[in-house]
């Protein structure tokens, strides 16, 4: 089978999934927490807020609702949260060997088409 009729019949094996119907698909759910302490988080981390967001790549504005309460982390956050909670390190890690991206502001932009 080519690689064209594999991602066909994928794609057909999902919708007759999606509509209920018998389809020869493995389905793994992972239970990602509702409501996850990031005050208690971070402080048994040891951690200042500007330190955990800086290491974490959160905005302390952002860590700041969160820990009064006034928004909670979307279901992203509280998977890398959740993964933060268990493992810190392999986190830290993985962040460590993450290639540096430069990010180009707007102005960076409209220099390099004039």
């Amino acid at each position: 089978m080519t690689k064209g009729h594999k991602i066909v019949a994928g794609l057909r094996e999902a919708i007759a999934y999606a509509k209920g119907g018998p389809a020869q698909v493995r389905v793994s759910q992972f239970n990602v927490p509702e409501n996850i302490d990031v005050r208690e988080l971070r402080e048994r981390l040891g951690m200042s807020q500007s330190e955990f967001a800086l290491r974490f790549g959160f905005s302390v504005g952002t860590l700041r609702q969160w820990e009064q309460g006034r928004r909670y982390p979307d279901g992203a956050a509280r998977v890398l949260l959740t993964v933060i909670d268990r493992n810190p390190e392999a986190v830290t890690r993985a962040l460590e060997e993450a290639p540096e991206r430069k990010i180009e502001s707007s102005q960076d932009r409209r220099s390099a088409v004039a």
